[in-house]
């Protein structure tokens, strides 16, 4: 088991996710089965959301292995079908009282040699994959997030979004969007808040990274340096990390995890 396996695995107490119950979309990718792994291992209960049955089932199994007494299950989910996704972010909060956090670990990636060379296509793949599942989930959660006393949403942005190149037009116009998206969630947040002071009990968040580095990666390219990558362990880490600061200081945020 490689070093960040073993960190990913190992129950990390987190007293801000005690009692928090978590819904993880993408929960089947390396990313998703890291996130999976902390948030249990913190104490929360978590839902992990994929449209493949068998990879959400070995992504729960794994999780359930690696942190025994994990309260976590699993519901595959189209998250293109808007109706499909409210109702699923209904029952969850009718089935636990609350929903205190999303997740949107949905990806993708397409690019081309030059800017001339970029395909629409490739956009409306992008379009669906990235774009449309967090309009999606954004949507159907934002109301029980609302009700949450420390709800959260957070996606992962790129840094891209912040500095297209000219092959990268689809993918970076992509993540803009949905990092815009996430921005005016976060307004919502600030302008429907319920806390008696008037400061938002709830927070959307973007995390922004170069790319994701798996243990699967590592493995096949030991001596390989990865600049700028970021962990999967170190992003379930940053995630987790989010109930335990003040909705008001996270709300609207760009947390940075590669360099600017």
């Amino acid at each position: 088991m490689s070093e960040q396996s073993e960190r990913s695995s190992r129950p990390v107490a987190t007293p801000g996710l005690e009692g928090k119950v978590i819904a993880v979309a993408g929960a089947s990718g390396p990313a998703g089965r890291a996130v999976l792994r902390r948030l249990a291992a913190g104490g929360a209960t978590v839902i992990g959301a994929d449209i493949d049955q068998q990879r959400l089932d070995a992504a729960i199994t794994a999780v359930k292995a690696a942190v025994p007494d994990a309260r976590i299950s699993g519901q595959v989910i189209d998250l293109l079908d808007p109706q499909e996704v409210h109702d699923w972010a209904d029952h969850l909060e009718g089935e636990h009282g609350h929903v205190d956090g999303m997740i949107h670990l949905v990806g993708g990636w397409r690019g081309s040699k030059t800017f001339h060379d970029s395909r629409i296509d490739d956009w409306d793949f992008l379009h669906d994959t990235v774009v449309r599942t967090l309009q999606h989930t954004s949507l159907a959660f934002q109301p029980a997030l609302l009700r949450s006393e420390a709800g959260r949403f957070a996606m992962i942005g790129a840094a891209a979004a912040h500095k297209p190149t000219a092959g990268g037009a689809v993918y970076a116009a992509a993540k803009a969007a949905t990092e815009a998206w996430t921005l005016a969630m976060a307004d919502s947040f600030k302008k429907e808040t319920t806390a008696e002071d008037g400061s938002p009990t709830a927070a959307a968040v973007i995390l922004v990274i170069k790319a994701l580095l798996s243990p699967e990666m590592r493995a096949e390219k030991p001596e390989a340096k990865f600049t700028g990558y970021t962990e999967t362990a170190d992003l379930a880490d940053q995630l987790a990390a989010l109930w335990d600061r003040p909705a008001a200081e996270l709300n609207g945020q760009h947390l940075w995890l590669t360099a600017r």
